[in-house]
């Protein structure tokens, strides 16, 4: 499943667990409905700040909406050593 079908159906399942109709969520979002509708059949690449907007009328956190991606189980990649420099 690609992220943005994964980010859709986390939107589509937290908006229903509230009770809110597609209409409700848009404009307690500051969207447009058919815009929402376009994120949650994963036609849209919604940004970091276009997913704060959909969880803070969800009482979510945006994390919750990338719930499910292996993403979130990927080990950190350790830092680089930096090169030493001659000032």
């Amino acid at each position: 499943m690609e992220l943005c079908e994964l980010v859709g159906r986390n939107v589509r399942r937290h908006r229903a667990a509230a009770g809110l109709t597609q209409e409700e969520l848009a404009f307690r979002a500051g969207m447009d409905r058919t815009y929402l509708s376009d994120i949650e059949r994963g036609r849209r690449n919604p940004t970091l700040l276009t997913m704060q907007d959909l969880a803070v009328p969800l009482n979510i956190n945006v994390v919750d909406l990338l719930e499910g991606s292996q993403l979130l189980d990927l080990p950190k990649t350790p830092s680089r050593p930096r090169a030493a420099r001659d000032f």
